[in-house]
């Protein structure tokens, strides 16, 4: 495990966590659902052991950027050196703070996009599976055998647990129980609840399927969408106003006779900004990808 502008390994942020288990404990209830979501990213700690990890890492960056700023700072014989490199630094080391608490999220958020891009294909194999006249237990050894991400790794964890003697039926439940996303929670359920009824779980996970690819069409539509404002986003910030832009500056700059210097920086400013659009343009049309398309 790792957490984000973390300076040193885990095993050493681990070890120097024990000093500050009192602080984590005076922290946690602030975070009430931290250990919820350490569960569904799959990192196996506590929520207490886990804020005192961050704790940890946060005041070593404070110290190590207070250091470093109040040393650059002193050589330039700046005024008030030592407020600003300790300010500066305690603002950063809390950003690096809720950075870290933020970070189960963050996992969370790439689990579910594994689970739901790869969740259709397995639900298929596994129809295909049944109605070749395989039974349940080794359709499942199958799944947990495909490279089908984070779905083989949940149905891995279910084949060694019913190896171990624990019920289908009570496996996939709790599977389904603990798991971030609710498409694969949904399908798993409905499994579940088949058996318990003694159903056709073939005929069940075609109404799985059937009910997925619906929604897989309205995550489309939706989809769609959602780009037409920010294709018009696009075009206002990263087509209209440059070009507008480089008209009006080289006008404004012809009147004011400005040096070769500065018209340079003023270009170069626009066209760093131009790019910061773009990549945030292909940023965003990237996160709102429906997981359901797949890759």
């Amino acid at each position: 495990m790792n957490i984000p502008y973390a300076f040193l390994p885990w095993s050493i942020l681990q070890k120097g966590a024990g000093y500050f288990t009192w602080a984590a404990e005076i922290v946690r209830p602030f975070f009430f659902d931290l250990e919820l979501n350490l569960e569904q990213a799959n990192m196996k700690i506590k929520a207490r052991e886990y804020i005192a990890v961050v704790l940890c890492s946060s005041l070593l960056s404070f110290v190590m950027l207070a250091a470093v700023s109040g040393f650059v700072l002193f050589s330039f014989h700046a005024r008030l050196w030592l407020p600003i490199a300790l300010g500066g630094s305690g603002v950063l080391a809390l950003y690096f703070f809720f950075q870290g608490i933020l970070y189960p999220k963050v996992q969370i958020m790439r689990r579910v996009r594994d689970l739901e891009r790869n969740l259709l294909p397995s639900l298929r194999t596994i129809f295909i599976q049944l109605n070749s006249g395989v039974p349940l237990f080794d359709v499942l050894v199958v799944i947990s055998t495909e490279k089908y991400g984070e779905i083989s790794s949940e149905f891995r964890k279910a084949v060694r647990k019913i190896n171990t003697g624990a019920s289908q039926v009570e496996v996939l439940e709790e599977m389904a129980a603990n798991n971030p996303s609710l498409f694969f929670r949904r399908a798993i359920w409905q499994i579940a609840n088949g058996m318990k009824s003694g159903a056709e779980i073939s005929t069940i996970i075609q109404q799985a399927i059937n009910a997925l690819s619906q929604e897989q069409v309205i995550e489309i539509q939706r989809y769609g969408s959602q780009l037409n404002p920010l294709a018009m986003f696009y075009m206002i910030m990263v087509v209209i106003l440059p070009s507008l832009g480089m008209t009006f500056l080289i006008m404004i700059l012809s009147f004011f006779s400005a040096s070769e210097f500065l018209t340079k920086v003023i270009f170069f400013a626009l066209y760093g900004a131009v790019t910061f659009f773009q990549i945030m343009f292909l940023g965003i049309i990237k996160t709102k990808r429906p997981n359901l398309l797949g890759a």
